[in-house]
């Protein structure tokens, strides 16, 4: 390979003409090897040795976004949002509740720590893909296992880079949250891929399903030693809770092990009359993807076990518990997601900085008498968490588990338990 300067032949010279702009112009050639079919003198350039836009996101408003890709190759379609947050791309990667959107990081610079076997939030990648300003060219992390690049490539999702995401985004803010076709292939014109976008729509389909574990099982694993803050105030293991897996997250159960939880984690249409028969201290509703309205059988579920048992619900949880209590649910314009969204606990007036990932909000005044709004989002009003003491229900609508404050929320795994131990303590 041959870098050659081209440098404008003639001096620069003092003269009363007006001088003429000059400039520096680069060439860059890659010269073939001579091979049968050529002789020493065929040279020519053979491609660039940088990496040129090869893939097109196109919106359902009919912007198309020419970019670069990495990953996985080929066509996907999916609901656009934007996330905020300024680290764990990882742990977004693997949350199922991104199921059916592409996600877009505000933060510029996406993989300058690579990905490990630590951080990982579900058994898979379950987001249609992912959007980014700038891949990082190098990784620097001492729990770095391997590229970002390289590790969408295992497991089939794909994310595009140089991209205007500060465009796009102002465009969501505006415009709300848009459904697009992300692809690699050069044989579909944007008009073919402008129709799928306005094919398809998120609202009105379960998600859940297509998340949710196959089969009971048990959960043991607690917060490693290395990260847990609150190694003092572990419970010895007390409390059987039964867990609906509407898309559940890690970390929320090994915080609830920690603070002294057996765990049982069920399918999300794992029949009510068959987790009575567990006879349970406690029941989670978990987080999970799309829109609460789309799987009346879960509202179901939840309505036959309100009042049996203390029930705690994050995020869809949170939402089915709405539905069920009688109230109503809406979309949001762009939803909430990152990890630097203000909560007020409306109970004693502190403001958690909370982890939020949702498209679809509670809205209170549709919910009955005796239902408390025990947090809202400080950022627009909406609900962020509800209680019901007469059924000893409550839930939030944020992750508690994912520490951005960095513990500011945890303290309701605690809560929850204290709740379980005084229905048992007087049952």
């Amino acid at each position: 390979m041959d870098f050659a300067l081209a440098i404008p032949s003639g001096n620069w010279l003092v003269s009363s003409e007006k001088p003429r702009a000059r400039g520096l112009g680069a060439r860059c050639s890659v010269f073939v090897p001579s091979d049968n079919n050529s002789t020493s003198t065929d040279v020519g350039l053979k491609e660039r040795p940088w990496k040129i836009a090869d893939a097109r996101l196109v919106l359902k408003d009919g912007s198309v976004w020419k970019a670069k890709s990495f990953g996985a190759t080929g066509t996907q379609i999916g609901e656009v949002v934007f996330n905020t947050s300024l680290t764990g791309y990882q742990e977004i990667l693997t949350d199922p509740s991104y199921a059916g959107q592409f996600v877009l990081m505000t933060n510029p610079h996406i993989g300058n720590t690579g990905v490990n076997l630590d951080d990982e939030e579900s058994r898979k990648c379950f987001l249609a893909g992912m959007v980014i300003r700038s891949l990082s060219i190098s990784t620097s992390n001492w729990r770095c296992a391997e590229t970002l690049g390289s590790y969408l490539v295992k497991r089939n999702i794909m994310g595009i880079y140089d991209v205007d995401t500060r465009a796009i985004t102002r465009r969501l803010r505006e415009d709300g949250s848009l459904i697009g076709v992300l692809s690699t292939e050069q044989s579909k014109s944007d008009e073919e891929l402008l129709e799928m976008s306005r094919s398809w729509d998120i609202v009105g389909v379960d998600l859940i399903s297509g998340v949710t574990c196959d089969s009971p099982y048990e959960w043991v694993d607690k917060t490693g030693d290395d990260w847990d803050f609150n190694i003092e105030g572990r419970h010895g293991e007390t409390y059987h809770v039964v867990a609906y897996d509407f898309g559940i997250k890690q970390n929320i159960l090994r915080r609830l092990a920690s603070v002294g939880c057996r765990i049982t984690v069920v399918p999300s249409n794992w029949p009510a009359s068959e987790t009575l028969r567990m006879k349970p201290d406690g029941i989670l509703f978990s987080n999970g993807p799309g829109d609460p309205s789309a799987v009346p059988y879960a509202v179901e579920t939840v309505k036959t076990l309100l009042g049996k048992v203390p029930i705690f619900g994050i995020c869809m949880g949170h939402q089915l518990l709405g539905q069920a209590l009688g109230g109503k649910t809406f979309k949001m314009k762009f939803g909430h997601h990152g990890g630097n969204h203000p909560v007020r606990n409306l109970r004693n007036g502190r403001v958690e900085i909370s982890s939020q990932n949702h498209n679809y909000a509670v809205d209170p005044a549709s919910l009955p008498d005796g239902i408390e709004v025990t947090h809202i989002n400080l950022n627009d009003g909406t609900c962020a968490g509800l209680a019901f003491p007469a059924k000893n229900i409550m839930s939030l609508q944020y992750h508690p588990e994912a520490s951005p404050g960095p513990h500011d929320s945890d303290a309701v795994f605690c809560e929850f338990v204290d709740m379980m131990k005084r229905v048992k303590e007087n049952a």
